[in-house]
């Protein structure tokens, strides 16, 4: 498959703040698309760029899921080192019929809006 598929969904979450590019993408054999980035975990927007993903990638409510799930990943910390290095973030697809932009979209309709105004985004003050 064609990588400029990711192009929209690359360009948007590349303005969310605390993530950080490079963003990779790939396909695996039965053409389910995934993108993997990481999260600048010192960011003060970094938690409420995960719950807003956590909850429009996987739980976006009971009766209107996505085929898509948002996870953590990351190589033995005891061999590599903390997170700040070594936690990236992974999206992925449950159904090659959802393309990525179908996910811009829907990221679109529900982040903040504009996404990289600072100012829309609600920091977690407790």
């Amino acid at each position: 498959m064609d990588k400029r598929v990711f192009k929209s969904l690359i360009d948007y979450l590349e303005k969310v703040p605390a993530i950080k590019s490079p963003i990779a993408m790939g396909f695996d054999d039965k053409g389910l698309w995934w993108i993997k980035f990481r999260i600048d975990i010192e960011n003060e927007y970094a938690w409420s760029v995960i719950q807003e993903l956590g909850c429009v990638v996987n739980y976006l409510s009971m009766n209107e899921r996505l085929p898509t799930v948002f996870y953590p990943v990351s190589p033995a910390p005891y061999l590599n080192g903390g997170p700040a290095e070594f936690l990236s973030w992974v999206i992925e697809t449950k159904d090659k019929d959802f393309k990525p932009g179908n996910l811009k979209k829907w990221l679109e309709g529900r982040l903040p809006n504009p996404v990289d105004d600072l100012e829309q985004w609600i920091l977690d003050e407790s």
